[in-house]
């Protein structure tokens, strides 16, 4: 890719809405959205499943993914734009097990990869059990120039790279979650994201003690401890001045807000545990501030004392698979692999 001719001919894929804006600036013309935040709720290996879901999950008119969309016109060479975060290096994996679905040679996908943006990763001087992961980098954070050096440099993965990019993403919406969380743990060159995205997926898996005692994932525990007596929207909650509230906030910044006011929700809605309670808030017009929530004493003990049962709490999609699902009871341990309860 020498010379703007290129830029014009060749089929770009943007992995955040930003990205694409930036490209159409540049001068492409064919630009594909594939900006779903995959690291979040179900995925699917089917397509059609893998697109029912996540507008399920999303409910919006808008449409971030067109990845799978029938007027993308595919015409090689298809550019790859993917920064270090966690969700563009999901959404990159994804795209080149679909491009190979359409028969489209690996030699035709260029990757232009970018390197890490030091401003894009949270820090703190305190001490933290949750770690800082880099989800806000973006392309799009680049002058032009550079753009259009990594545009002249952009090639193809050599062919095992690329296998292995289309085996993570085959693994990642597996049911079965083992062989991408031993992928993770083993590590793999050309994929440092790799532990990071355990790192974080695994926050979200009731954890069991080395006494065989089931706990909170570590996301539910800090939410839950966030909570109390008193209601509280689920804004108050993520502001929430304290240790615990940046943990939960390192969280939140690959999620996103909304997503908790979600959970909230189901904590809220999961059959009658009566562990957190709802009422209207004092914003229907805001989702952050249209709910108030509270902690009732069995949640206390709960958060407390830990699970008798997976189902005591409700089910969160997370990659291919549920977590605290009877049906697929996965439980970490306390060395950071799952297991089978």
């Amino acid at each position: 890719m020498t010379d703007l001719t290129s830029l014009h001919r060749a089929t770009h894929v943007a992995f955040d809405a930003r990205t694409t804006e930036r490209l159409l600036q540049l001068g492409a013309t064919n630009v594909v959205r594939a900006a779903d935040r995959l690291i979040v709720g179900p995925n699917r290996r089917d397509t059609l499943e893998h697109a029912r879901v996540r507008e399920e999950l999303w409910n919006s008119d808008e449409k971030w993914d067109r990845l799978y969309s029938p007027e993308v016109r595919w015409k090689p060479p298809v550019i790859l734009w993917a920064s270090v975060s966690l969700h563009e290096r999901v959404n990159l994996w994804r795209t080149c097990s679909w491009l190979r679905h359409l028969g489209i040679q690996r030699s035709d996908v260029l990757i232009a990869e970018f390197d890490f943006v030091s401003s894009t990763i949270e820090s703190s001087p305190e001490p933290s059990s949750v770690p800082p992961f880099n989800c806000s980098a973006s392309v799009a954070h680049y002058p032009d120039e550079v753009l259009l050096d990594r545009l002249d440099k952009a090639c193809p993965w050599p062919a095992e790279r690329y296998d292995c990019a289309i085996h993570l993403w085959e693994s990642y919406a597996g049911e079965n979650p083992m062989p991408f969380v031993d992928s993770c743990i083993a590590g793999g060159e050309g994929f440092p994201e790799l532990a990071p995205l355990w790192a974080f997926l695994s926050c979200f898996f009731p954890r069991k003690t080395t006494e065989g005692a089931l706990l909170l994932s570590r996301f539910d525990e800090l939410l839950l401890t966030l909570l109390s007596a008193e209601w509280q929207t689920p804004v108050a909650v993520a502001v929430h001045k304290s240790q615990t509230g940046m943990n939960l906030w390192r969280l939140l910044s690959c999620t996103g807000d909304l997503f908790l006011g979600r959970r909230l929700e189901h904590w809220a809605g999961h059959e009658s545990s009566a562990f957190v309670e709802r009422a209207p808030g004092p914003r229907p017009d805001i989702p952050m501030k249209s709910f108030v929530y509270r902690l009732t004493e069995r949640g206390m003990r709960l958060r407390d004392k830990g699970l008798v049962q997976l189902s005591d709490a409700p089910r969160l999609p997370v990659a291919g698979t549920d977590a605290y699902s009877p049906s697929a009871p996965w439980v970490l341990l306390e060395d950071g692999r799952l297991a089978w309860l």
